[in-house]
């Protein structure tokens, strides 16, 4: 059966036990009615929040005046030791700069170049599987970090930096909570900010190593043996209004955010997509006889493949919520916001609202379809974000999710085995206590 949605705290338990339950678990410390509210205001001593599942708004905040609506810093202190200032933190002028010089590298053929890469991934995870019974996630984070490595580097997890980059990022994953103090509290600029000793040791020894992966890189391209990926293309490519690259500095704090976001949250997709299709045998034959895709002339013969990743990014959307912070103040469904009110958008809610989704918990990925599926996910699917901020390797993951999935699913009969995976929020939506598959090898026909 598919997990149920966390269960949500009631009663009227006061601010401060509630902060406790969200800085622990932000899903199940939300209120059941949340998945049929249109908004929801929180508030504290320090501060005011909103959360928004009304498409008017989310419209409002993500597409017609993203300006106004800056990425809060409450959420990001948490990260500020491994992402520096790269894209994920920054806002206005100097994010501008930043999608300036990272969109092109994603441009145009990016996916046809990174594919024989990511075939490449998707044949050694399958490689080191066995007939037995496994922990998915742990498997679906390595074969997600290889991508990130032989797209990003041309080199496979096995380098001995790369292999530096993904050991600590295992240990600040579960070190790392979503938010931190700063979330609640209003902390001024001049105040120290503290942070787990073992989170800060993880996100310096991460950074260490993608110090020395770039560094390597410079060398490369200095001497005009520079593989042609991704790290070469955003290293020599320049600001069209500045005429500057990214600075050594800059390069490492953007190449954090690449492997946080295009590891992190498609290891989890991954993960989540494998066991939707163990407990629903019939899907799970259905991408199995689509086949393996090996190029991408490939992926538009994989149509029911991409439905289960589209369906697996409803269900559980990597990124829970997504949190913003007013400039000046607004009303929001006749609710006065004042300036540096919080606001949650979240995919966790917006992707099951009862309002929306014609059966919301249920994993069909036939749905994707239908018209009527296209019209909600019109108004309420963002598993990328939306407008100006949408992740820019959106097109890139569904390509690596399709690959991935067919390639597992294609070589082994998946089965679940162990408890009922139960969904938290890490850095991204994962199981609490992983999620255990038994895998059987496919005969041939």
């Amino acid at each position: 059966m598919i997990p149920p949605k966390p269960a949500s705290r009631q009663g009227r338990a006061g601010w401060l036990r509630y902060l406790r339950l969200f800085r622990r678990d932000i899903l199940s410390a939300q209120p059941a009615h949340l998945h049929r509210a249109w908004m929801a205001e929180f508030r504290t001593p320090f501060f005011r929040s909103y959360l928004m599942n009304d498409p008017e708004l989310i419209d409002l905040v993500l597409k017609d005046r993203p300006e106004d609506f800056p990425k809060s810093t409450r959420v990001t202190e948490g990260l500020a030791p491994m992402l520096g200032r790269s894209v994920f933190v920054t806002n206005a002028a100097e994010w501008a700069r930043q999608r300036r010089i990272i969109d092109p590298a994603f441009a145009g053929g990016e996916i046809r170049q990174a594919f024989p890469a990511i075939r490449a991934a998707a044949e050694a995870m399958v490689a080191r599987l066995s007939e037995d019974a496994c922990e998915i996630e742990a498997v679906a984070s390595r074969a997600a970090a290889d991508v990130i490595f032989r797209t990003l580097f041309s080199v496979p997890i096995e380098d001995r930096l790369a292999a530096e980059v993904f050991d600590a990022f295992r240990t600040y994953q579960r070190a790392q909570p979503l938010l931190n103090l700063a979330a609640f509290l209003p902390l001024p600029n001049w105040m120290p900010r503290f942070h787990r000793p073992r989170t800060r040791k993880a996100a310096r020894a991460i950074r260490a190593a993608v110090s020395a992966l770039v560094a390597r890189r410079a060398e490369e391209i200095a001497a005009g043996r520079a593989p042609d990926d991704l790290a070469t293309r955003i290293m020599t490519l320049h600001d069209p209004v500045s005429g500057t690259p990214f600075s050594t500095a800059e390069m490492v704090d953007q190449v954090a955010i690449f492997f946080l976001a295009g590891h992190e949250t498609s290891a989890a997709a991954l993960a989540w997509a494998l066991y939707l299709l163990a407990i629903h045998p019939e899907a799970q034959d259905r991408v199995a006889a689509e086949g393996v895709c090996y190029n991408v002339s490939d992926l538009s013969g994989h149509a029911f493949t991409r439905n289960v990743v589209r369906e697996t990014l409803r269900l559980y959307p990597p990124v829970p919520m997504m949190v913003r912070e007013t400039l000046r103040p607004e009303t929001f469904r006749g609710r006065a916001a004042p300036v540096g009110a919080q606001v949650v958008l979240s995919p966790w809610h917006l992707h099951r609202h009862e309002r929306i989704w014609t059966a919301p918990d249920a994993f069909d990925p036939d749905r994707w379809q239908r018209a009527e599926t296209r019209a909600q996910a019109r108004q309420a699917y963002m598993p990328f974000s939306a407008g100006p901020r949408v992740c820019p390797g959106a097109g890139f993951a569904m390509a690596e999710l399709v690959v991935m999935v067919s390639a597992i699913a294609s070589a082994f009969e998946l089965l679940p085995a162990g408890p009922l995976p139960v969904p938290v929020a890490h850095l991204t939506v994962r199981s609490r206590d992983g999620i255990w598959l038994r895998l059987r090898a496919r005969t041939a026909d």
